[in-house]
């Protein structure tokens, strides 16, 4: 593990993101792997700590903490260990284990040649998320045509022909020799090398039993690290000021019931110069009474269904400190023939971001079985980042909804993508987790088609902006927001969208935007496609997003479903309010 000087530099929302514990990070001419979390230098009890309540019930810890930034009075960085094992010297073309070229914690050079030596390009992993390096040995000696020797000394070269695989060779002094071609293949190690069941981040001399058929990758392939993230917005009541709050005074609150509990924290003004109002703070109080009195698990609270509960009431500024500002807009931005009954403007908003786990070869889903550990000794915590944001909701007509989909053509469309949903499940023996319905869809696509839209007008990129989708037979709406770790998201360049008497307009634009597609009619009129089949009429040129701002990972798109067909308008559930508008049809 290298410890000491700092090797090189990220973002702190990186080491959540991007390298998080078991990922591998190229510094310079040199690669490492984020070694887990027990591992990291112990900060304090308070330092860098994150609180988030419902988060932390959720995921069963005890709080949250900001990855460790390297202090120039000392060591306080994140430990990394060297990865790939494997290493060559550009000079005399040898191929072998870094300590075997008598490297430790220095910069990885070869002895001999006096040259900096390049980590091996490959390595291998499994769907359980073990890695290793590329077996190379087995690969070149997986025919036995060498001759018998005492040591075998590996070499590798390349014929500079071109870059393909079949250009680069491995040869033994004993006489094997072996191109790369095919290695990367799917299954081009069975047979060869069986999972060694290594977790190189925590420990690597420990391995466990796996039977999965590992896959060479290159080692700097996005499939070799996926992080698993869980984000929370900080909502009233159970944001960290109000629990903060009730916690000073909890001797004198943790007893009191009903009117007389309510009627104590009007008497004593508990709550003054907060924004909290009296109602917030009883409720925070009953709450945390059924916690300790065992009556209430909060780790099964839906977080969602309490967020959406906090945007559809006002939470006006108070301070200058408050981490969720949320207000109506004006009338005037309300088109009432739209179908979207309530906007809100949420001026500030915090959310924590928290790395769970990871996978490896393929991004976490809820088939996804296994998730590798992030400790070998739990510390009780997580890594996370918190991030101020600003963002506008908007909640969809009820009524209108609910009789859009009760359509057996509607109905039909989605159930297409419920079937292709339910089959990944299928494959792997494992309940069924949701329906995958046309409400889902409809709201997650226009979410799509609004970013795409404001992403013309307020200053950001589609990159910079995110969704939160709300949808449930009782939910129906959707928050866009800009959460970064810098200033940068809150600049107003999103409530501006609600705020200047265009939000109306802005909406039409969208959806007018969806009745078109440079890849029409091959677009709208495609079946079931896309990763898993679980999308329809979406691609690159009209709804896709960057991976960054969609939570669904580009699945459950249909813009035929907020502005129908050339055979089926009905099948949008806009189409009414664009045809009268004066909107193009879809062709």
């Amino acid at each position: 593990m290298r410890t000491g000087k700092p090797i090189g530099g990220v973002r702190r929302a990186q080491l959540i993101t991007t390298y998080g514990v078991g990922s591998i990070v190229a510094v310079e001419s040199e690669s490492f792997m984020v070694a887990g979390i027990d591992r990291w230098p112990d900060l304090g009890s308070t330092e860098g700590l994150i609180k988030e309540p419902l988060l932390e019930r959720k995921l069963r810890v005890d709080g949250f903490r900001l990855p460790p930034a390297f202090d120039r009075d000392g060591y306080g960085d994140v430990p990394v260990v060297r990865f790939p094992q494997y290493q060559s010297c550009p000079s005399c073309n040898r191929l072998d284990k870094a300590r075997a070229f008598g490297v430790s914690r220095g910069p990885a050079k070869c002895k001999s040649c006096e040259r900096d030596l390049v980590p091996s390009r490959f390595v291998m992993c499994c769907p359980k998320g073990h890695i290793d390096d590329f077996p190379y040995y087995n690969w070149v000696h997986q025919s036995n045509r060498g001759r018998h020797v005492d040591r075998h000394a590996m070499r590798i070269e390349s014929t500079g022909r071109s870059a393909a695989l079949r250009d680069i060779v491995i040869s033994c002094d004993c006489g094997a020799r072996m191109t790369l071609e095919g290695a990367l293949g799917r299954y081009a190690l069975k047979g060869i090398t069986s999972c060694t069941g290594l977790h190189p981040w925590l420990d690597g001399t420990i391995t466990e039993a796996c039977e999965e058929d590992p896959r060479a990758m290159q080692r700097g392939a996005s499939g070799v690290w996926f992080s698993d993230v869980v984000s929370a917005i900080s909502i009233p009541p159970w944001s960290e000021p109000l629990q903060s709050l009730i916690s000073r005074h909890w001797e004198i609150l943790a007893h009191l019931e009903g009117a007389t509990l309510r009627k104590v924290i009007e008497t004593t003004r508990i709550g003054r110069r907060t924004s909290f109002t009296t109602d917030d703070i009883v409720l925070a109080v009953e709450k945390r009474q059924q916690q300790e009195r065992g009556l209430q698990d909060d780790s099964a609270v839906d977080i969602r269904a309490e967020e959406y509960k906090a945007l559809n009431r006002t939470v006006e500024e108070s301070t200058d400190k408050q981490k969720f500002v949320c207000v109506p807009a004006i009338e005037e931005e309300l088109d009432p023939t739209l179908a979207i009954d309530k906007v809100m403007k949420v001026k500030r908003l915090r959310e924590v971001r928290v790395l769970k786990s990871f996978t490896r070869l393929e991004a976490p889903s809820p088939v996804t079985e296994t998730r590798p550990p992030l400790y070998t000794n739990d510390p009780g915590w997580l890594p996370a980042i918190e991030v101020i944001g600003e963002g506008v909701f908007l909640r969809l007509d009820q009524k209108m909804l609910a009789a859009w989909e009760q359509h057996p053509e509607v109905i039909g469309r989605a159930a297409e993508t419920d079937i292709a949903y339910r089959k990944q499940f299928e494959q792997y023996d494992i309940a069924v987790d949701r329906e995958i319905t046309p409400r889902l869809m409809m709201v997650h696509t226009l979410a799509h088609a609004v970013i795409n839209e404001w992403a013309l007008d307020c200053g950001y990129s589609a990159a910079s902006l995110r969704e939160r989708l709300y949808v449930s037979d009782s939910m129906a709406g959707i928050l866009i927001y800009t959460a970064t770790s810098d200033s940068a998201g809150s600049l107003g360049g999103i409530v501006a969208q609600a705020e200047f008497g265009d939000l109306s307009g802005s909406i039409r634009r969208a959806l007018n935007r969806m009745t078109w597609c440079s890849s029409d009619p091959l677009c709208i009129e495609s079946p079931p496609s896309g990763p898993g089949n679980l999308n329809h009429a979406a691609c690159h040129a009209c709804v896709l997003l960057p991976e960054t701002s969609c939570e669904e990972f580009n699945t459950f798109l249909d813009r035929a479903l907020l502005v129908g067909t050339p055979g089926q308008p009905e099948l949008g559930f806009f189409a009414a309010d664009l045809s009268a508008a004066g909107a193009e049809p879809v062709t």
